[in-house]
């Protein structure tokens, strides 16, 4: 199996691929600082020209986009700058359609799975207030897979959008809930149970379907 993994470098991205590189199957990992295979800024379309140069005619059978940011975390109500806002969004939700986008032959040619990496403050039913742009953007990567799993249908390919918990990473912080060892273990779990049929769920690391 060829696993795709964008923000492969750290956290959750680089648990998960060790993981499918362990199980023996081939992974090729994407990040910013140029420490993995790719070399891959999700907000910079002739980077993701160049990877699918790089990686034309390599079918993808699974393709899980975890790249994103929070730049807001922290923020006060006279906060969250304009400029915040148009990155956020640039990397959380442009960047998956444009990674989706630049790989769509290669999951084509195999019948792939896409794996979103959203989150629970997604969520309509998790409005507690703040973090305005990280929820918003979380909420439009979510509308974005849902949308996507209905259009991709006749390409045989699956679209599940996922929350991976409240991880105790760099983003997360040491108040998370879980570690990215039960994190990553889960939400490989959910990948593979993906098919045609629950393309289109909205579900947590553990496997409980979570309200849209």
């Amino acid at each position: 199996m060829h696993v795709v993994i964008t923000g492969a470098n750290r956290g959750i991205g680089k648990a998960m691929a060790e993981r499918y590189r362990a199980a023996g199957h081939s992974v090729t990992g994407t990040a910013r600082d140029g420490s993995e295979a790719v070399t891959l800024d999700v907000t910079d379309t002739a980077q993701h020209a160049d990877m699918a140069q790089k990686l034309n005619g390599q079918p993808i059978d699974l393709l899980i986009c975890n790249a994103g940011v929070y730049l807001d975390k922290g923020q006060s109500i006279d906060g969250y700058a304009p400029e915040m806002w148009a990155q956020s969004f640039a990397a959380n939700v442009t960047g998956v359609f444009l990674t989706v986008q630049a790989l769509l032959p290669n999951l084509r040619a195999a019948k792939g799975k896409i794996a979103i990496i959203s989150s629970q403050m997604a969520s309509h039913t998790r409005a507690p207030g703040g973090s305005y742009i990280y929820r918003a953007s979380k909420a439009a990567a979510l509308n974005l897979g849902r949308n996507l799993s209905k259009d991709l249908e006749t390409d045989g390919i699956a679209v599940g959008i996922y929350h991976p918990g409240w991880v105790k990473t760099d983003m997360g912080g040491e108040a998370g809930d879980i570690t990215v060892d039960a994190s990553a273990d889960g939400l490989l779990a959910r990948f593979e149970a993906l098919n045609s049929n629950t393309s289109g769920c909205f579900e947590t690391w553990d496997g409980r379907p979570h309200a849209y």
